[in-house]
């Protein structure tokens, strides 16, 4: 190997995509990559040029990618040392859509298409970083990607392949443009422009055999291979690739570039003897990498307003809705959920403190309650606290009024996107729950060395939180008052653990459910209070005992207790399990329902669902007789 496609190896070890490559696969690489010198201003590709057969990498200096927008040039995006661009030729066919100019004196690495597609059909890592790479510079690119696509501070669970790629939705034709065999080329030439369509499906019996696009007119009929007359089974491409519904992006993508094909037919069953479904164009993909959760965090941090704002929860809602039909692990959509409902959060203080003027004091926004432990998938309430650094006592007042104004725009910004307040007034914008850290510090140590049912009743939602906003400190500095005081907090667990107990029971004594006796949702089943609660609270209440800290996840903290505590492993591996059934349950009723999912009809319910859920609450028992043995529950029984 030569020692220039040596030094271009090990420079690209160091920047994804190409450290997710093995050091063979680099060197593969190296060999075929063309080194170009690049002069100030001097242009590497234009809008409406062809597309070149390979994509960049800038390995000194600074291209700017700029699109004309009102007559004028637009930046978009300054690519410096690591980052790739010019990705069209990878995910559509048109012409390059910005102009690619050096910003300076540059050095850029020109990677073969040809050479580097077998490594993204492999690894779908590589294919991941790409989609989202050329969704930012097609849309919204002025945030640099540095391999962090996602956000700042998301954290993948378990260490498994990195799942945002299959979160895309995937909306596609429906209803696509179909022939028989025995067409005459000249009258389907005229339906695909009457339909202004780029492609038609040949059918028969409503099963795909073949299909012709503009590839095949061009390359077959105008260059005189066969005439109009010709019927159309002679020039179609056959057999036809095909996909079952419920595609997800990254898989329908892999196909695309597999195959070297520009459309893929959907059918019922995913095969070619299976009726037909639509139509998927690689048109369809590059409007669904738009929708990707790592755009959507994009998206909220431009946004401008609630409106904005509402536009990107309606497009999560989309996404949960799409990756439950497909399957995809609660735990998954829980973790990239959590992540942009936190985005919208902070993006909503920013906008207040945009309108306000710069804060008197540091501060941190917390999210207590369904998502500071990233439970939060439906539009449910938003419990939140403030805390602001020590102030000098003639500035609490003045300080204080500043952040009540802030809570209350923000409360209002998130009210406007579709989260409706605290009914509890669980909110930063009760004067209750926006205070300084001094004043939050004897609050906590009240809460847990003098419990009691009027100074406690609502303080175990106040344990599960996570920093939205702020300063990291003030959180760290919450969280250390609570670990100090468990210590010496016999009480206070007495007190949580009977608050556990007190949740009324799902099941009566002969195996029924217990369902609602009046009120609007009589004769239905409180999954929340009755399932759910009692598995949260139990949760809490062990990590707490256990003195496990950063963990505020109800599944991921009874994964943490079977570790810590394997003596009994078993109960907390089912209550883990049976947490994220219920939890699918809820879910799923709240998108039928436009609810919060709280109330389920078990009557609509079929026998098999209604025998589920009846089997997820059996764990609920085992929780709570070990509660009932690990806690000496005597003062508020």
């Amino acid at each position: 190997m030569n020692i220039i496609a040596e030094r271009i190896a090990d420079f690209l070890k160091d920047f994804p995509p190409f450290n997710n490559l093995t050091i063979d696969e680099l060197r593969t690489v190296a060999l075929s990559i063309r080194v170009i010198n690049l002069e100030k201003h001097k242009i590497l590709f234009k809008i409406d040029d062809a597309l070149h057969d390979c994509f960049y990498m800038v390995a000194s200096g600074a291209i700017n990618l700029s699109v004309i927008s009102d007559a004028e040039e637009t930046l978009l995006n300054k690519c410096i040392e690591g980052d790739v661009f010019g990705l069209r030729p990878f995910f559509a066919k048109n012409n390059y859509m910005m102009t690619a100019k050096a910003r300076e004196e540059s050095v850029v690495y020109a990677i073969p298409i040809a050479t580097f597609r077998p490594f993204v059909v492999q690894n779908a890592e590589v294919l991941n970083f790409l989609l989202e790479s050329f969704a930012n510079n097609s849309t919204h690119p002025s945030d640099q990607n540095r391999g962090k696509l996602l956000s700042d501070n998301v954290v993948y669970s378990g260490g498994q392949q990195s799942e945002i790629q299959y979160f895309q939705s995937l909306t596609y034709n429906k209803a696509p443009l179909k022939t028989t065999p025995n067409s005459i080329v000249k009258d389907v030439a005229q339906l695909m422009t009457d339909n202004l369509s780029n492609s038609v499906l040949v059918t028969e019996n409503n099963f795909p055999i073949g299909i012709v696009t503009d590839t095949e007119m061009r390359t077959k009929i105008a260059t005189g291979r066969f005439p109009l007359t010709a019927t159309i089974d002679k020039i179609m491409s056959s057999p036809v690739i095909t996909v079952a519904e419920n595609v997800s992006l990254a898989e329908a993508q892999l196909l695309m570039l597999k195959s070297n094909i520009s459309h893929i037919c959907v059918t019922q069953d995913g095969s070619e003897k299976s009726e037909i479904k639509g139509m998927i164009a690689e048109h369809d993909l590059i409007v669904a990498q738009a929708s990707n959760p790592g755009i959507l965090i994009k998206e909220i941090k431009r946004s401008q307003d609630a409106k904005d704002l509402k536009k990107v929860r309606s497009k999560l809602a989309d996404m949960i809705q799409s990756s439950i039909a497909k399957n995809i692990p609660l735990t998954h959509i829980n973790n990239i959920t959590g992540e942009i409902n936190l985005a919208i959060i902070k993006r909503s203080v920013e906008l207040s403190i945009l309108e306000l003027g710069s804060p008197p004091a540091r501060f941190a926004w917390l999210s207590i309650g369904s998502q500071g432990r990233k439970e939060q998938l439906l539009l449910t309430d938003q419990d939140s606290i403030l805390v602001f650094e020590d102030v000098a006592a003639e500035k609490y007042r003045e300080v204080k009024d500043y952040f009540l104004k802030l809570a209350k725009k923000t409360i209002g910004n998130l009210e406007k996107v579709g989260y409706p307040p605290c009914p509890n007034g669980h909110a930063a914008n009760n004067i209750q729950w926006c205070k300084s850290l001094t004043d939050w510090t004897k609050q906590y140590e009240n809460w847990m060395n003098t419990p009691g049912e009027v100074s406690n009743e609502i303080s175990s939602i106040f344990f599960d939180y996570e920093i939205a906003f702020g300063e990291t400190k003030i959180e760290e500095a919450i969280t250390n008052v609570i670990f100090t005081n468990i210590k010496k907090s016999k009480l206070f667990f007495d007190y949580l653990g009977n608050d556990a107990l007190r949740k009324p029971p799902p099941l009566s004594f002969f195996k029924k459910f217990n369902l609602e006796e009046d009120g609007p949702n009589k004769d239905k089943f409180d999954i929340k209070t009755r399932a759910l609660m009692p598995l949260i609270d139990g949760a809490r209440l062990f990590t707490m005992n256990n003195n496990i800290r950063g963990i505020n996840n109800t599944y991921l903290r009874f994964k943490q207790l079977a570790m810590v505590d394997p003596k009994h492993s078993e109960i907390y591996l089912n209550c883990a399990e049976a947490f994220l059934i219920l939890s699918k349950f809820r879910v799923l009723e709240g998108l039928k329902t436009d609810s919060s999912g709280q109330y389920i009809n078990i009557e609509e319910m079929s026998k098999a669902d209604r025998e589920i859920l009846k089997n997820a609450l059996n764990p609920i028992k085992d929780l709570e007789e070990l509660i009932k043995d690990s806690f000496q529950l005597t003062q508020f029984s």
